[in-house]
């Protein structure tokens, strides 16, 4: 952002602990900076002085509407449980309240369309919460891949090593479900904790848009007693013609940093998404390492309102990835892996997947589902959605 604008953009942000803990703290860098100003906060149970800190007495309540009308905001932050996204967007919508929704944007394809219909006919500007798009690596891969740097675009691998003990999957009533009373949530490996790999993969390859998306290849599974897949690989087969493949685990041996892969005729960039690093190898030349700025997306969304500069993130720009979201949504539900096929780690209350993390990196080397790369566990066939 060049310059703070004269006056900052009063600010709600609904979902303030858990993950939204973040997006306080960073509300709190854009205050000090003179680019928001946080006027309201909805939260079930109230922040407490110490968790507001220098961040003064913002109006408390957990009626979003209602904080929205009595405090004045022009913009929201939305990092509430999946189902509420697209009430509470149009909910601000309605109310000529721009948005930073949280990914993933919606547990369903008709619920995206939903709120990003109803945000488009309310006339407000709606940034999806991909972080890692913001990042300046983005532009410099794409162009290395415009210039043929590794020759012809050939596909793209994900990868995604995480470990999460049991806890994790009771941290919330929604944690780890397909559904609740009724309801699409959709929180899988590949959906939420490790959804930018795949949204970030889509992006460097230009396929972005729903209907850059042709054919889907799903394998969910679970080493965990929860009803949402902690172990997954998908295959996206584009408009453009290069495959799409993210593997992704939360049963790791080890945590490793997830990264996104582009395959060339003459080389490969590697690119590590939370760290904005990227090494480029190709043929006659040692490997070229490069480190990069990022944006922020609320600043982005301030800075877009105020100067006109692009919005990195609109939801049109997520289409692809809710058509993934939608597939394994209507996947057959995870198949959970057999007692053989994992174990505690004394001490840590976490299951581990022996092998996953080779197998993770092997699918975004080779662009490959598990099952074809001869894990035992893995289903002989996929379930395969198309558009």
């Amino acid at each position: 952002m060049s310059e703070p604008p004269s006056t900052p953009l009063p600010v709600v942000l609904a979902g303030a602990r858990g993950h939204g803990r973040w997006h306080v703290e960073n509300i709190r860098r854009l205050q000090r900076k003179g680019v928001v100003r946080l006027v309201g906060v909805c939260e079930l149970t109230p922040l407490t002085e110490d968790e507001l800190g220098d961040l003064g007495t913002p109006e408390q309540s957990p009626d979003f509407g209602a904080l929205l009308d009595s405090t004045g905001a022009e913009a929201a932050v939305i990092c509430t449980p999946i189902p509420t996204h697209t009430d509470l967007a149009i909910t601000a919508a309605e109310r000529g309240v721009h948005l930073l929704l949280e990914k993933p944007p919606a547990p369903s394809y008709a619920e995206f369309r939903r709120m990003a219909d109803g945000v488009a006919a309310a006339g407000v500007v709606c940034q999806i919460g991909f972080q890692s798009l913001g990042s300046h690596a983005l532009p410099a891969v794409r162009e290395l891949i415009e210039k043929g740097a590794i020759g012809e675009l050939v596909g793209l691998g994900g990868a995604g090593a995480w470990v999460r003990d049991e806890d994790y999957f009771r941290r919330a009533p929604w944690a780890g479900k397909r559904r609740l009373n009724g309801v699409d949530v959709i929180d899988g490996a590949l959906t939420n904790p490790l959804a930018h790999a795949v949204a970030t993969a889509l992006a460097l390859g230009g396929s972005t848009r729903a209907e850059d998306v042709t054919r889907i290849e799903t394998e969910l599974l679970r080493a965990n007693a929860i009803e949402s897949d902690d172990t997954s690989c998908v295959r996206i087969t584009t408009a453009q013609g290069h495959p799409v493949t993210v593997a992704a685990t939360l049963c790791a041996e080890r945590a490793d940093e997830p990264y996104v892969l582009v395959h060339g005729s003459t080389g490969r960039i590697t690119f590590w998404y939370k760290q904005d690093r990227v090494l480029l190898q190709r043929a006659g030349h040692g490997p070229e390492e490069s480190e990069h700025g990022r944006t922020d997306l609320l600043e982005n969304l301030v800075d877009h309102l105020t100067t006109g500069v692009d919005l990195l993130v609109p939801p049109d720009g997520t289409g692809a990835f809710m058509k993934v979201v939608e597939a394994i949504r209507t996947a057959p539900d995870p198949a959970p892996l057999p007692d053989t096929a994992w174990h505690r780690i004394p001490g840590e209350r976490r299951r581990v997947v022996p092998g996953i993390d080779g197998l993770v990196a092997a699918a975004a080397d080779t662009l490959s589902l598990y099952s074809e790369l001869d894990a035992p566990w893995a289903p002989l066939s996929n379930e395969v959605s198309t558009r």
